[in-house]
């Protein structure tokens, strides 16, 4: 018995520092990672980073980067 991926998934998590608060950073990214049909989620951390956890498509994962 075998079988054939054809599409593999991967995930790319990160945390973005620097002045991403405020500037619509963390919108921006998540209507890029949604219009990629990416799954996941980016939010604001406490300190001031955005934290982001995207999963898709190797090649539309990468394009995030």
């Amino acid at each position: 018995m075998g079988y054939e991926v054809t599409d593999a998934t991967v995930a790319l998590t990160g945390l973005i520092r620097g002045r991403v608060q405020g500037v619509f950073f963390r919108a921006e990214t998540l209507a890029r990672a949604r219009k990629l049909g990416l799954k996941g989620w980016v939010k604001n951390t406490r300190e001031g980073d955005v934290a982001v956890l995207l999963a898709g498509p190797e090649e539309d994962v990468r394009s995030m980067q």
